[in-house]
């Protein structure tokens, strides 16, 4: 390739409304260009990395016993209804109807059509294990697209799905879909960890996501240091920070805050630790009854320690609360505490209100509570002498840095993440509703049980350049990068030794299967090398009079920035070597 005869399209500056490193530099350098929120056309260059990547997945999944297939990016509602999600995926579900008035959807995801292929296509049991994978463009309708291909609303997802006898053979099948993953992300070049992670929409239970690490990642990833422990922050168990509940010290007394709605305040207005107080959550459960009629929302008061924070995804998974729930009104609050927010607490409360304590909270003593009195608070409380026992203990909370691993092994720590991959095994979440069976040994039907396997293609180019980028520019891992080699020919247009060399070295490593683009449009060398420096090709040649008379050329890697000087006959050769893989 030649620069000449390729699209290079580069800016100075990205557009004003862009928000991410990522996003900046794929404007910057042309990969993509902006249609509508969250739609972007991609250019040639970024092109040329979706092919790389593409082909690494294939090769890894071929590779794993996967099958490759097309699926419609348009979905019969039907198929939605059956598995229930067309009511419950919500509004990033988008619909549309046809001539005739049916609807359909823009696929997300595809497990409900893939339950469909299976349930005609897979009879007996002999036909297991198998697993399907697609390369597809999906839709999500985000409320709020945003940060470039990291949260757009049309993207490139590779999904597969595979198909089991039982639970004990779809465990391995997940085995296998996870060591290929770590297979693609090490030959991607990315410094990524496997985490355990939350199932969201999708359903089922064992799940891991693979997260690339990078400061400006959404996520936040715990892990320790000491053990193989990962898991997102919104998983990851938090122990109780107080090995066993100590005996009462203290009486209760009621004293004033005035003002003093928050723990932090509160405690220091007391003079007290903020790790003696004890934050209330109240939560509303919607109720109808036999008729569909609203009844009064049920109110549920969640515990955690003045210095913790609540972790929504594991309040969800509380027996009561699994069904779904909402954060209580200010009506609904007074109307069962007497008392505005900031002010609650378990001390006197009604036995209608279930109180579901934290793990550390449960093993407090001498702990500060609201009064349920505005104005107020109440020190010296002590589970079983002033107030019930829990109705319910559980892990509540989000973990912080230093808690205990559950695992037993060291202290947690913390870093952010960008989540590219996800691994779910779903059992019979799909495949029961839709009625995808098989015929066993003995003739009898059974459930499939399934699994299925996503990574966010076009997700993974932004991923790379938040985790490798300097101030000139991307830092493409080799693997991704659009293109390995780049030869600065410096005076092209106006020398004829430049244009000779620079064309023989061109020559040379393509033929050695080298992806090279030589550039010949005779720009000076510092707009030149900006151009480079921005796009980010990992090896850069550079050629020109100067050097020649001494029979010598730069090379230049863009990672460290580093230039050395090379005798033009050992160029080809020392290309070859770092571009060992």
């Amino acid at each position: 390739m030649r620069a000449s005869q390729f699209h290079i399209s580069t800016k100075k500056e990205a557009p004003a409304d862009a928000e991410i490193v990522s996003q900046k530099l794929m404007l910057r350098s042309g990969m993509i260009r902006k249609e509508a929120a969250g739609i972007y056309n991609y250019m040639p260059l970024a092109v040329r990395t979706l092919k790389k990547v593409e082909k690494i997945i294939r090769e890894e999944m071929d590779k794993a016993g996967s099958l490759e297939i097309v699926m419609p990016m348009v979905q019969p509602a039907e198929l939605w209804m059956e598995s229930g999600r067309w009511q419950k995926y919500g509004d990033e579900l988008l619909r549309l109807k046809d001539r005739h008035g049916r609807e359909f959807a823009l696929q997300p995801t595809s497990e409900e059509v893939v339950t469909d292929i299976a349930r005609q296509e897979i009879n007996s049991w002999k036909q297991m294990p198998v697993n399907f994978y697609q390369i597809q463009t999906k839709f999500r309708d985000e409320r709020r697209p945003r940060f470039g291909l990291m949260r757009g609303r049309e993207f490139v997802m590779k999904d597969a799905y595979s198909f089991d006898r039982n639970e004990e053979q779809a465990v391995k099948s997940y085995k296998l879909m996870f060591d290929a993953y770590c297979r693609i992300f090490d030959r991607l070049g990315l410094v990524y960890r496997p985490v355990r992670a939350d199932s969201g929409a999708i359903g089922g239970n064992l799940s891991q996501e693979f997260q690339v690490i990078a400061d400006t990642g959404e996520d936040v990833i715990v892990y320790c240091p000491e053990s193989d422990f990962a898991a997102n922050i919104e998983l990851a168990p938090a122990l109780s920070v107080i090995e066993k509940r100590a005996e009462p010290t203290e009486e209760m007394k009621m004293v004033a805050t005035p003002g003093k709605e928050k723990c932090e305040t509160m405690t220091e207005y007391l003079g007290l630790p903020l790790t003696k107080s004890v934050k209330a959550i109240v939560l509303a459960i919607d109720r109808k009854d036999e008729e569909g009629k609203e009844l009064p929302a049920k109110v549920v008061l969640l515990l955690v320690r003045g210095d913790h924070s609540l972790n929504e995804v594991k309040a969800g998974k509380v027996d009561i609360l699994k069904g779904g729930y909402r954060f209580a009104t200010d009506d609904e609050i007074m109307n069962t505490f007497g008392s505005k927010p900031g002010y609650l607490g378990p001390v006197g409360l009604s036995k209608d209100v279930p109180v579901i304590a934290d793990l550390t909270v449960a093993n407090m003593s001498d702990f500060v509570v609201g009064a349920n009195k505005e104005g107020y608070h109440i020190t010296g409380v002590n589970w079983g002498r002033d107030l019930p026992e829990p109705t319910q203990v559980i892990d509540l909370r989000n973990v912080v840095e230093g808690d205990m691993s559950p695992d037993g092994k060291g202290k947690l720590t913390m870093q952010r993440g960008i989540e590219v991959g996800h691994v779910f095994y779903l059992g019979d979440r799909y495949s029961k509703p839709l009625k995808a069976t098989f015929l066993d040994e003995n003739g009898k039907p059974q459930i499939i049980h399934m699994g299925c396997y996503g990574i966010g293609v076009s997700r993974l180019l932004g991923a790379a350049i938040e985790q490798n980028h300097d101030d000139k520019g991307i830092i493409w891992p080799k693997a991704m990068a659009p293109f390995e080699v780049v030869i600065c020919a410096l005076g092209y247009d106006k020398s004829e030794a430049v244009r000779e060399k620079a064309d023989t070295l061109y020559n040379k490593l393509k033929a050695d299967g080298v992806d090279v683009i030589l550039d010949d449009r005779g720009l000076r060398p510092g707009v030149m090398f900006a151009d480079w420096e921005l796009i980010g090709v990992p090896h850069r040649i550079t050629i020109g009079d100067k050097g020649l008379k001494d029979g010598v050329v730069e090379y230049t890697n863009r990672r460290d920035m580093n230039t050395e000087k090379v005798s033009y006959e050992q160029v080809e050769e020392l290309l070859k070597e770092k571009l060992k893989y």
